[in-house]
């Protein structure tokens, strides 16, 4: 019943039309002020490109403050950016040493130091759309009081010789972002935050207490915190680019350390004010105990089905196939293989039959995360993986 629930829940959304919104720009001198948080750590291969991307930002120097927000003991990345000819609205943040080493206890400390009306955050390998601010800012100024965050799509580019990883890494993410998000954004609730290109409003950012520092999901975490407080949520058109990680190496702890902070994110938020609102509760329960159970269970219960049709074949060389799991398993397979089809299209890109296939494999995959996860959760429930990122000079993009 769950895995059909959920299966059901992205088809639902990938046929829910994307709301058109049409927001007229706000002229220069409507702008608000607006803060960058760029939280990093051990990224001086691509400190030259992260600074080019925040200085193609369309948006006026005077109210715009970008802070790069550097751990102290980082010493490489800080002699990376110190050798920089930085804008002056880029300035370096070090962040003291003290426990726990995690992006959102950088994130608060640079809060602390934010000027603007409006934050967002971007990661070291991001490359946002020039307008994404003005956006934005267009749709604070136009939505409703409640309104506190808007998260942009964020869409995977991916290398013009690539493999398979990288390729489901694209169509997870157009199926995340450009179709269940949106949905769930239409339907008035609350979902997980990408881990970037979160744009806040700094008061209620303030309000609820900043980011939780002891949680390796803290986007997840802050946006079902702000649902729970009575704020609004919602999504804006312009995209992020991001990569991909291109190795299973890289690939398995960051998925672990997602995995491991949605765990943590579910069982506060059980306990606390989101579980007494309706609607928080729903999606909670939609968005990551449906995504929780379907990791930690597709891939035993696929082993168990593949250990019992094999011992059925071995007396007598034939087989009982259970018609109806079979047929859960086409529908789990075509409601997942239609939200990326429908992803692609709306990211501007087009889905191929190959990497739809490969989705199964990729589940199997999650549960060899999840079994990491499970064992971090009870060892080092605050660690963070660090996820290495590679400089796009010299690689050729599809």
């Amino acid at each position: 019943m769950l895995f059909a629930l959920l299966a059901t829940l992205r088809l639902v959304a990938a046929l829910t039309p994307r709301r058109v919104t049409a927001t007229p720009p706000l002229p220069d001198h409507a702008l608000p002020a607006y803060t960058v948080l760029a939280p990093l750590y051990k990224e001086a291969s691509v400190a030259a490109e992260l600074v080019a991307s925040l200085d193609r930002l369309d948006y006026p120097r005077d109210q715009l403050q970008a802070l790069v927000v550097l751990e102290a003991d980082d010493a490489e990345t800080i002699a990376a950016f110190y050798a920089l000819d930085l804008p002056a609205f880029v300035q370096v943040l070090i962040v003291p040493p003290s426990g726990p080493k995690t992006k959102p206890k950088a994130c608060n400390h640079a809060l602390e130091r934010a000027r603007g009306e409006l934050l967002v955050i971007y990661d070291a390998e991001d490359a946002p759309d020039p307008g994404q601010l003005r956006e934005a800012a267009a749709r604070f100024a136009a939505g409703p009081a409640p309104l506190a965050c808007l998260q942009a799509p964020l869409r995977i580019e991916i290398p013009a010789i690539s493999g398979l990883l990288p390729r489901q890494f694209q169509q997870e993410y157009a199926a995340h972002f450009e179709v269940l998000l949106p949905a769930l954004a239409r339907w008035r609730l609350a979902f997980p935050l990408g881990g970037t290109s979160n744009h806040f409003k700094t008061g209620p950012l303030r309000a609820v207490g900043g980011w939780d520092a002891f949680n390796v999901t803290e986007d997840a975490d802050v946006g079902f915190r702000l649902a729970a407080a009575g704020y609004g949520l919602d999504v804006i058109d312009r995209p992020t680019l991001e990569t991909a990680p291109t190795t299973w190496k890289a690939w398995r702890p960051q998925r672990a350390r997602w995995i491991k902070g949605h765990l943590a994110t579910l069982l506060v938020h059980l306990r606390g004010p989101a579980a007494r609102r309706p609607r928080v509760a729903l999606a909670l329960f939609l968005t990551l105990f449906l995504s929780l159970v379907s990791t930690h269970l597709h891939a035993p219960i696929f082993a168990g089905v593949v250990l019992m049709i094999l011992l059925d074949l071995a007396p007598d060389g034939q087989a009982v196939l259970d018609g109806a799991g079979l047929v859960l398993f086409g529908y789990a397979w075509m409601g997942s293989a239609i939200a990326a089809a429908v992803g692609r299209q709306r990211a501007g890109g087009r889905a191929k039959a190959l990497d739809l296939l490969g989705l199964p494999l990729i589940w199997l995959l999650q549960g060899w995360a999840g079994c990491h996860a499970l064992w971090q959760f009870v060892r080092r429930p605050h660690h963070w993986d660090k996820t290495p990122h590679a400089p796009r000079a010299g690689r050729r993009l599809a």
